[in-house]
């Protein structure tokens, strides 16, 4: 591979960082990052990257702030130390679902991160499972959105029945979960969803046969799992076997989400790790890597390759 390149990752998901760079046969570059008692952060590059490709490894998952700032200071250093080209690989997009206006006088988060990333001099987007397709109109530099759906379905296929039903748990989770379903060979059901409040939904109908049926609830993010307890009770109510499975790529829940899925009879809970979070790593929960995945991303950049082949 072209040695034109160097990876270096800010504190967010070292773990993820240097898998990436097994994959890849490449060390991970050097950097430091320190976190000041007044809560500032400061990143130093400790090796040159002059004339070089960096790919930033950074999820900008909780604390979200924090390591959107990292990313950031990350960003402007390279480009200070003369960089040719910044790319950031952001597994995890913070901000992401904060994509419109609920009303006038509101942010649109996701765009104003976007505007600070290219701000600070990153060329060009690498992200996983964006929370929806218009995130990557936020950006005006090149946006490379990948999915670790064929990641997921390879690793759920042996124990996966055909007749089993894949479940949007809303209309936004739909085209996830039929491109899981194609790659399963399982037949699809969309719930609509109400949001009341910031934790509270309102399933309204079932689109779809999940009567007789085990079901497997998709998203692209479990935050505090309300959505997807909601969801499990909406298909128990018609007629699913009691007995459930949940997939999804990021796992940003609180340490108490894998007791509450497990009471509530869910028994797969199935998550990548995007986000280094320990309460992904609790029994009861299997964990798949994205890191082949995010190497062959980053083989093919250097290569000015296409990424269709991963999709």
């Amino acid at each position: 591979m072209d040695s034109g390149f160097v990876i270096l990752s800010g504190s967010a998901n070292r773990d993820l960082a240097a898998a990436i760079c097994d994959e890849l046969r490449h060390p991970l570059g050097r950097c430091s990052t320190e976190r000041f008692p007044d809560g500032e952060v400061g990143v130093e590059i400790e090796e040159s990257v002059r004339g070089l490709h960096v790919f930033l490894i950074q999820p900008t998952s909780p604390p979200v702030n924090d390591n959107v700032i990292e990313l950031l200071a990350l960003a402007d250093a390279c480009r200070r130390a003369s960089a040719a080209r910044v790319t950031a690989v952001i597994p995890y997009f913070g901000y992401s679902r904060a994509d419109r206006r609920k009303n006038r006088r509101v942010p649109i988060m996701g765009r104003a991160v976007a505007d600070l990333i290219e701000g600070c001099g990153v060329h060009q987007i690498a992200a996983l499972d964006l929370h929806s397709a218009q995130g990557e109109g936020f950006f005006r530099i090149p946006v490379e959105t990948l999915t670790a759906i064929p990641t997921l379905a390879e690793a759920l296929k042996p124990a996966v029945d055909e007749d089993a039903v894949i479940v949007a748990p809303d209309l936004g989770a739909a085209e996830r979960a039929a491109a899981l379903g194609d790659r399963l060979g399982c037949s699809v059901a969309v719930l609509a969803k109400r949001r009341l409040s910031g934790r509270e939904v309102e399933i309204r109908s079932i689109i779809g046969q999940v009567e007789g049926k085990r079901c497997l609830l998709v998203d692209d993010m479990i935050s505090t799992g309300d959505t997807i307890l909601k969801a499990a009770e909406a298909v128990r109510e018609a007629g699913a076997l009691p007995d459930l499975g949940v997939v999804a790529t990021h796992a940003i829940f609180g340490e108490e989400v894998p007791g509450r899925f497990a009471s509530a009879g869910i028994s797969q809970l199935v998550v990548t790790d995007t986000v280094d979070n320990p309460a992904a790593k609790q029994a009861g929960v299997t964990r798949i890597s994205v890191a082949p995945l995010l190497a062959g991303a980053v083989r093919r950049l250097v290569a000015s390759a296409s990424l269709k082949d991963l999709l």
